[in-house]
Formats: C-alpha cells, structure tokens, sequence
C-alpha cells in the first residue's frame, strides 16, 4: 500500500459517516448502538448505516427505478467487496473493512439486498399475508442483529431465536408506522396483507389488483391492530427467552426497546396510524423519556 496513513485516514473518515447517517436517519438505533461494547459498536455502526443506505433507497429517488438500480449497485457492490475490489463510497469503504476484521456473513448481507430489491420490484402489489410481512422483516431487521451477534463472537441458538423475534417485530412495527408516509406518496396501503385487508372490510379491486385505499381508511385501525398484535407476540416470545441470554449478547437485543416503544404508542392512539403524535419525539414520547427506558434496560440487562 503506497500511503498508510492516508488510507487509515479515509477508512476513519468513511466510519465516522457511518456514525453520521445512523445518527441522523435512525436515531432510536443510534442510541441503542451506543450501549454496545466498544468492539462490537464500531461494526454495528457500519451494519445500520449499510442498512440506512438501502432502506432509503426507493424513498431519496428520483423515481422507481432509479431507486432499484440503487440496490442492485449495492448488491454489485457487495459482490465486489468480497472479492477485494475497492469501491469509492464511504459505507462501502467501512464496510469491506468490517467484513475482513469481523468475518461478517456474506450471506446475511446479500439477504438484506435481495429482500429490498424484491420489495421494490413489487410495483404496488399488496403482500398476501402477515407472514409475508415477517418474512421481510425476518431479511432485513433481523439480519441486522444476526451480523451484529457475529461481529461480537457471539454464537448461541436461543441467541438467534431472540433476534429473530425481535427483528420481526421490530419491521412489522416500523412498517406499520411508515404507512402514511407511503400511502401520501403512492395513493394506497401497501403493508396492510390482503388477508388481513379482506378481514375488515379494506380490500378494493381495480384494474391493477387487489388495492387498500387509503380512503377506506376508518378501518384502518382495526387491520393494524392484528399485525401490531403479531408484533407483539414476538415481542413477547423474544423475552421468554432472556433467562437464556448470555450476558453478553443482551445489549444486541436492546432494539426491543424502540419497538416496544412505538407498539406501546400505537396502543395510545388507538392504532391511528395517521395520528401524527406517532411521529413527535422518537416513536411518540420525548428523547429524554426514550433515552432514560433505554438506559433502565441497559443497566437491568433486560430488552
């Protein structure tokens, strides 16, 4: 290498942007990152700003497409950090560092990719099942854990159950919240399945498909209900689990918190997710408040 000090000045830098996107587009993680050990935070960091990057991805785009060639580029782009390839984007520049120090799973990260890239290619087509919800939650939340648990060391079944339950809990919930930001930008509901859409009376159909208005929006709580209630189930299996936890891989499952969170506001507001008190503060309750819920799980070692 022709200059060391200034490549360890560019792999900073590329972190320190890492830090700065967290912080800046998921700040309820951000904070729960900071209760991470020193070892595991730094990789942690560089896997929620990987994950900034591709879930706003359709959301900072011009138009569809240019947002699904945004994650192919980053499906190439994984591709080419496994194989040693240099790419000029500081995610990417912190990332490749974190794979070759960490050993993270090329496949949790191709995962996360292939879930978006298929979330995107959907074209306004509603899932057909909550299950559908989770499994995308299930690819792209829970894996964040998942990678995070492998770049402490931390190996453990009932470990990985935990995570999954939170991931999954942790999507449907954050799925649940974006619903009027993507319903304003599209016209519809897309995270509302069809079964559960059909159950309370919001399933429409028009020349494209089976639709949810947001129009028929009166109903609308009702059908969040059920899946925040699924959310809640895992919620609830995940912390059946903590008595089998290994001390150090509680602070990895602290994500439950902000997940608790939010289900707890949706409770609040009656399951309105068009009540835009969900959206004050961090979930629907002030920073201080969140930050002090975080802290008290932290020192109690719980999630």
């Amino acid at each position: 290498m022709s200059n060391p000090s200034a490549y360890s000045k560019n792999i900073r830098g590329a972190f320190s942007y890492c830090v700065q996107q967290v912080r800046s587009y998921d700040y309820h993680h951000y904070l729960c990152l900071l209760q991470l050990l020193p070892d595991m935070r730094k990789a942690a960091f560089v896997l929620r700003a990987f994950n900034v990057e591709t879930a706003r991805a359709m959301d900072v785009a011009s138009d569809p497409n240019t947002g699904l060639m945004r994650l192919l580029w980053w499906q190439d782009t994984i591709d080419k950090l496994f194989a040693k390839k240099k790419v000029e984007h500081p995610v990417a520049q912190a990332l490749s560092s974190v794979i070759s120090d960490y050993k993270i799973s090329k496949h949790w990260l191709k995962r996360s990719v292939d879930a978006r890239i298929k979330d995107a290619s959907r074209e306004g087509v509603i899932p057909e099942t909550i299950a559908d919800l989770e499994q995308y939650a299930e690819d792209t939340a829970s894996t964040m854990l998942y990678m995070t648990l492998q770049a402490g060391g931390i190996r453990s079944t009932n470990v990985d159950h935990a995570a999954s339950h939170i991931g999954k809990a942790s999507g449907l919930l954050l799925l649940l919240k974006s619903l009027p930001y993507h319903g304003s930008r599209q016209g519809r509901i897309e995270y509302i399945p069809a079964d559960v859409a059909s159950r309370h009376g919001l399933l429409t159909t028009s020349n494209g498909g089976p639709e949810i208005k947001i129009e028929s929006s009166e109903a609308l709580p009702d059908a969040v209900f059920e899946v925040a209630s699924v959310a809640s189930l895992h919620l609830q299996k995940a912390r059946e689990l903590a008595p089998t936890i290994p001390p150090e891989a509680l602070p990895v499952l602290l994500p439950a918190v902000p997940a608790q969170v939010l289900l707890d506001t949706l409770r609040r507001r009656n399951f309105n997710v068009f009540d835009s008190r969900i959206s004050r503060g961090i979930h629907g309750i002030s920073p201080l408040w969140y930050l002090l819920k975080l802290k008290w799980h932290a020192w109690r070692k719980t999630y």
